[in-house]
């Protein structure tokens, strides 16, 4: 088992706990878990324990994953629109959060929009992928929801949050980021197909 992934189990049952309990017994408990969970993560990412419990903390209400939102944007060559990501992590789908109050489907056209200039309209739900914590993912558990798109606008613009940004065949990428070669092959098979369905992103 990935330290990450126990991480994630350990401090989702401290917090979730914390949230519920109004035994104090049980609080004590839910506390200790709060704090082996936390030193841990300092060790390995080498973070103040302290910066890393606020951040835990200052998430009300039971904790879920996170949502993110990604595009596969082909050209007619059968590439993928990808970029490398500032922080060193590899090649990735445009894509981010889902913010409060918003859809994935609006998600994705603002994400796009702010990592490559592009105007899109949203073809197809690819598909809704869950990616487990660990160490080279990261420490939470989180959803992303994969669309097909086609660009109606807009000029390919780098932003800050990568260093290259192009069309790219799957098969030459080599360093991907976390799981992002599984969305693309997923899109790719659909981009290929002429069975699509209605896109539901909502």
């Amino acid at each position: 088992m990935d330290i990450f992934f126990l991480l994630d189990e350990i401090q989702t049952i401290a917090r979730n706990g914390l949230n519920y309990t109004v035994n104090a017994y049980d609080r004590e408990r839910y506390e200790r878990l709060m704090s082996l969970a936390t030193q841990t993560y300092g060790n390995i990412l080498q973070v103040p324990d302290k910066m890393i419990r606020t951040r835990f903390l200052s998430e009300i209400g039971q904790i879920t994953p996170k949502v993110g939102s990604d595009a596969a944007i082909f050209n007619e060559n059968g590439e993928i629109l990808l970029m490398e990501r500032s922080d060193g992590s590899g090649w990735c789908l445009p894509c981010g959060w889902v913010e409060p109050n918003e859809k994935p489907v609006e998600a994705v056209t603002r994400e796009v929009r702010e990592e490559t200039g592009l105007e899109i309209e949203v073809k197809q739900l690819v598909g809704v992928f869950t990616r487990m914590p660990s160490e080279k993912n990261g420490p939470h558990t989180m959803i992303a929801v994969v669309h097909l798109c086609d660009v109606i606008g807009g000029e390919l613009t780098l932003s800050h949050e990568g260093s290259a940004l192009r069309y790219r065949s799957i098969n030459e990428v080599q360093n991907w980021h976390a799981t992002h070669a599984q969305y693309a092959c997923a899109a790719y098979e659909m981009w290929k197909s002429e069975q699509l369905l209605l896109a539901v992103s909502d």
